[in-house]
């Protein structure tokens, strides 16, 4: 697949910077979108972003130009004739994609492979589409993608044997760290994420703390980037919510997944957060950001109620073969940069003292929103971890 031609569909933030990506990457590229003005603001931010990489001294001015030279922007889907990859990146609703392939596959040649950049959607449902679903897998990129490192790579059931692996080498020559998951909703970040955000809802609603005490203990105390309501607030309740309402769903309601009438109260509203200057927190003019309480003893609590629940939900990804440990560490750490990967930050603590945090919860709520992971269950019972120390060399 050594420079083939890439063919992007959808102009939006994420096609923009997929095709910008694979044209820094040395590839030929076709942006096609129906709607001109798309293509025109994608057509200048592309410039934009590739001659300010090289004002940074990122790029040379002749590179920056030749990859600009590189996309061409195309209203008409005869542009994909010569392409030998297709990467869609459109509104996420199953059908207009299963429209769109059917449209595609009937242009480009033979072995040009067919992806997805769905976040939410199952590969195996988008590739039932196609007269040819084996060549079909997601290829899903994290906002903005020319600046985040993640590529999740998820085969369909119907994708053929070693594709994959094709494709994690290609987006591993585009300077990105492929991961390769099954077709399980959410496939890993968006899975494995899902107790940050609805643990700490818990918490606030119980009144164990506001949110702002929930953000401070958790990056201050725990080291992550961004507290949940802040990030919530920050990538926006029209998506966030409608992401973890379509895992809920997409699991067949499993109360692990369960969203949250706080959050969704939000949505209804139209407090999406930063984007409308309400959210959790008051973003608008002349508004204060609250002050948290800096209670260590309570942060502690908080913090390890909330990584017990993202422990146990990369030990079941784990368990249920999503994908390997060294994926799902790679994932959480680059994906949605946590400060440590979940199952290393499970031995530090010792799979047992995870257990008990969650036997504790379960037994206090009796829902099955805190069982624990059997395989979480397996370790403690053996005094094992997840990932074994080396044997010991003799001396």
């Amino acid at each position: 697949m050594d420079k083939i031609t890439i063919g992007i569909i959808g102009s939006g933030a994420m096609g923009a910077g997929i095709a910008q990506v694979v044209a820094q990457a040395g590839h030929p590229v076709f942006l096609f979108d129906l709607n001109a003005a798309a293509l025109q603001r994608a057509t200048a931010g592309i410039q934009a972003n590739l001659r300010k990489l090289a004002e940074k001294g990122k790029l040379s001015p002749e590179e920056a130009e030749a990859a600009i030279g590189r996309v061409r922007y195309c209203k008409d889907l005869q542009c994909f004739t010569s392409c030998g990859l297709v990467i869609e990146a459109i509104v996420e609703e199953l059908g207009v994609k299963q429209a769109v392939f059917r449209d595609v596959e009937a242009v480009v040649p033979a072995d040009c492979v067919l992806a997805s950049n769905t976040s939410s959607l199952s590969i195996a449902s988008i590739a039932s589409a196609c007269q040819r679903p084996e060549r079909f897998i997601g290829i899903h990129f994290f906002n903005p993608a020319p600046l985040m490192q993640l590529v999740e790579v998820i085969p369909a059931v119907q994708t053929r044997a070693g594709l994959a692996a094709e494709i994690r080498a290609l987006v591993q020559s585009w300077g990105k760290l492929p991961v390769i998951c099954q077709d399980t909703p959410g496939f890993i970040v968006n899975r494995v994420a899902r107790p940050y955000y609805g643990e700490a809802i818990r918490l606030l609603e119980e009144g164990v703390a506001d949110a702002a005490t929930i953000d401070w203990a958790l990056t201050e105390l725990a080291g992550f980037r961004m507290g949940p309501f802040a990030l919530m607030d920050f990538i926006g309740h029209d998506v966030n919510y409608r992401v973890t309402e379509s895992v809920f769903t997409a699991f067949f309601f499993d109360p692990r997944f369960k969203p949250s009438f706080t959050q969704k109260r939000l949505f209804e509203a139209g407090y999406y957060g930063r984007k409308s200057g309400r959210g959790f927190y008051d973003y608008r003019d002349g508004a204060t950001m609250p002050e948290p309480t800096r209670d260590e003893a309570l942060g502690r609590q908080i913090v390890q109620r909330v990584l017990a629940m993202l422990i146990n939900e990369a030990a079941d990804a784990l368990h249920l073969r999503v994908a390997s440990r060294e994926d799902l560490e790679l994932a959480m750490t680059k994906g949605v940069n946590y400060p440590k990967g979940l199952l290393r930050w499970a031995d530090e603590l010792t799979p047992a003292a995870v257990l008990q945090t969650l036997d504790a919860l379960y037994e206090e709520y009796r829902e099955d929103r805190y069982r624990a992971s059997v395989l979480l269950r397996r370790l403690a019972r053996a005094g094992q971890t997840f990932f074994p120390a080396p044997a010991e060399v003799a001396s």
